[in-house]
């Protein structure tokens, strides 16, 4: 049998790869690759494949994992409850249990026709800046709308009205390939209605958000701020200009790095928990003691809540820091035919359409990461966690901070392969609106608009290439 060196030869010629290409050429896979997640990596690629501890945790630290789990997975119920540590739900919600949103820790997606209410999909609410919000857009990147604030919630508990119905309607769109192939993608329209509350303001500006995935989270926020800034200075050419978004951190009441959401929005794991449990869920914490009721909603403000005797949050402290740390240490999954022929032709057409300058292969963690187990790790994210102008095809048009509404941070690309088999979809990008990962790629535009039409001039070897690479990450 021929060597892999000459198979792959033999492969780029049949793919149009020449030596004359300024991509780089792996001919086989680099050393440690399979280990996205460093010494954290699992080796598992079923349905539990993004729910795991990190490989390296000792046994008592993965008690804490567990019960942190528990929390996660668990609903939690209406106030007022014999079950005191659970209770608190709402007033208004989008779900009840975080596990929800993150099918099986994985991703979520937009709802099905007719479905009753979105779930694992939720709807961002602002109206435009102006000079008199200032101290508002300081703190939280936006202003709310000044009826239903800053996120659509279409459930609650008896005696609220639920802020309405969500639903999503598509009109197709066709793109070609230089070979005649045609592809149709999806153009999503979102659609509120039955509002519980009244008409918006007129300029309401809307932004769907699927759930992303929970692994390597804790990884992430261990990359150093100075190496997600070093790659936004060295990034601004070719028409690829990555950049930080600027957030608020509500406890150190301060402007500082963002590298959480789907617009870069939130500082850290925490503050992003934090968030979700008050918009997703209605649950105060220390650092967020109110419900997500806007001073028209009345019967939302009036509702009983869970808060202890003494007005003790909903969600502890003790509960805040397990589920922290729950989601700090799920473990990415170990990458899949990493010296397949195949797999490595298609990474050199990644790297040759140019993908590699935002979804950024590799990081090595911080020695001062929050937790020693994911600390001083060599990763492969394939994200540079900054900020990119994709085009008007994906635009929101909705502000986020320093993010415009054309903005967004780069997705990390980690797990993606494995996203049918852990949630049981193919349905990536924000919005979910992409079908499968070829239709994400295609609807690249702006700073990825020159990669995009490299891709278009793939062959269907080409394109099966580099869905192959994609698919084993």
């Amino acid at each position: 049998m021929p060597s892999l060196p000459l198979r792959l030869s033999a492969l780029f010629l049949a793919l149009g790869l020449s030596a004359c290409d300024d991509a780089p050429r792996f001919t086989q896979a680099e050393p440690g690759e399979a280990r996205s997640g460093g010494a954290a990596t699992v080796r598992k690629s079923d349905q539990n494949a993004f729910s795991l501890p990190s490989a390296n945790l000792s046994p008592t630290r993965r008690l804490d994992f567990s019960v942190g789990n528990s929390f996660f997975r668990s609903p939690w119920v209406i106030a007022p409850s014999t079950t005191t540590a659970r209770d608190g739900l709402g007033p208004l919600f989008n779900t009840n249990a975080c596990q929800n949103c993150h099918i099986k820790d994985g991703r979520g997606h937009p709802p099905l026709p007719n479905a009753n209410n979105a779930v694992s999909m939720l709807v961002r609410l602002s109206i435009p800046n102006a000079p008199e919000y200032a101290k508002l857009i300081e703190q939280l990147g936006v202003v709310p709308e000044p009826v239903y604030g800053g996120q659509f919630q279409d459930m609650a508990v008896p005696g609220v009205a639920p802020e309405g119905k969500v639903r999503v309607d598509y009109d197709p769109l066709t793109v070609h390939f230089k070979d005649g192939t045609e592809v149709e993608l999806r153009k999503p329209k979102l659609v509120l209605s039955q509002l519980g509350y009244g008409p918006m303001h007129p300029d309401a500006l809307l932004s769907a958000r699927v759930a992303p995935p929970m692994i390597g989270l804790g990884l992430l926020e261990a990359i150093s701020d100075a190496d997600i800034l070093a790659n936004a200075q060295a990034n601004t050419r070719d028409g690829i200009a990555g950049r930080p978004n600027r957030v608020w951190d509500d406890a150190q009441q301060k402007t500082v790095l963002g590298r959480f959401g789907w617009k870069a929005g939130q500082p850290n794991l925490n503050q992003q928990n934090v968030h979700a449990f008050s918009g997703d869920m209605g649950l105060t914490t220390r650092l967020r003691p109110f419900d997500d009721c806007t001073q028209t909603q009345v019967d939302c403000l009036q509702a009983p809540n869970g808060n202890g005797p003494d007005g003790e949050p909903e969600v502890s402290d003790n509960i805040l820091r397990l589920v922290l740390f729950y989601s700090r240490n799920l473990a990415v999954p170990a990458r899949r035919d990493v010296n397949d022929a195949h797999v490595l032709a298609g990474k050199n057409l990644f790297f040759q359409a140019g993908c590699q300058a935002c979804h950024t292969p590799t990081f090595t963690t911080a020695a001062n990461a929050a937790e020693p187990e994911l600390a001083n790790q060599v990763i492969r994210p394939y994200s540079d966690l900054l900020l990119h102008d994709m085009g008007e095809g994906l635009a929101d048009n909705r502000p986020e901070f320093q993010a415009s509404g054309r903005d967004w941070r780069t997705a990390p690309l980690w797990g993606i392969g494995l996203t049918q088999t852990v949630s049981g979809h193919t349905q990536f990008l924000h919005d979910g609106r992409a079908r499968n990962l070829l239709e994400a790629v295609l609807w690249h535009g702006g700073e990825a608009a020159a990669a995009q039409q490299q891709v278009l001039a793939f062959n269907a070897e080409q394109r099966a290439a580099l869905l192959a690479f994609l698919n084993s990450l």
